[in-house]
C-alpha cells in the first residue's frame, strides 16, 4: 500500500501550510490503519519530521499523483 505522508522539516517550530512537505512510503500491511502506524513509527524514528497526516492513496489518486511529476517512493 502506498501511504502519502505530510511532514514539517523540523519539531521545534509551529507548523505552516506553507512549509508542508509531502514523501511517498510502500507499506507492507494488513489493513490501512496499520499501515498508517507503520508509517508514522518510520518516519518519527528515522527523521527529524513533524508527522501531519498520513494518507492511504487510492488507486486513482496514486495514478494522479504519478502524473503530477513529483511521486517517488522515499526509502527509509
Amino acid at each position: 500500500m502506498i501511504y502519502k505522508v505530510f511532514y514539517q522539516e523540523t519539531k521545534e517550530r509551529n507548523p505552516r501550510r506553507e512549509n508542508t512537505h509531502s514523501l511517498y512510503l510502500d507499506i507492507d500491511a494488513k489493513n490501512e490503519l496499520e499501515g498508517r502506524i507503520k508509517a508514522r513509527k518510520l518516519v518519527e524514528e528515522k527523521t527529524p519530521y513533524n508527522v501531519e497526516l498520513i494518507t492511504l492513496l487510492s488507486d486513482k489518486h496514486l495514478e494522479y499523483e504519478k502524473e503530477s511529476g513529483n511521486f517517488t517512493i522515499t526509502e527509509l
